[in-house]
């Protein structure tokens, strides 16, 4: 079985509550995630957004492609 891989694009948003995560969006290449989680920062005026791959199953192992604008450090995933 090989294992499955996304990539992903995650805006964040200050709120009363502090950095608060968005809804994550589904990728079809790493380019394009950093090229989306570009577009939640600049183009929609999100406070961050972040690029990551998740591989495996169900054991998954994130990696973070790229970081835009204001992010937690340690990210809710």
């Amino acid at each position: 079985m090989s294992e499955i891989t996304q990539f992903i694009a995650i805006p964040f948003d200050l709120t009363s509550d502090g950095i608060v995560a968005g809804d994550p969006m589904k990728c079809a290449t790493p380019a394009s995630a950093i090229e989306r989680a570009k577009g939640f920062w600049q183009i929609l005026g999100h406070a961050g957004a972040v690029a990551l791959v998740r591989t495996g199953y169900p054991e998954a192992e994130t990696t973070v492609l790229r970081r835009f604008g204001t992010v937690p450090d340690e990210l809710p995933i």
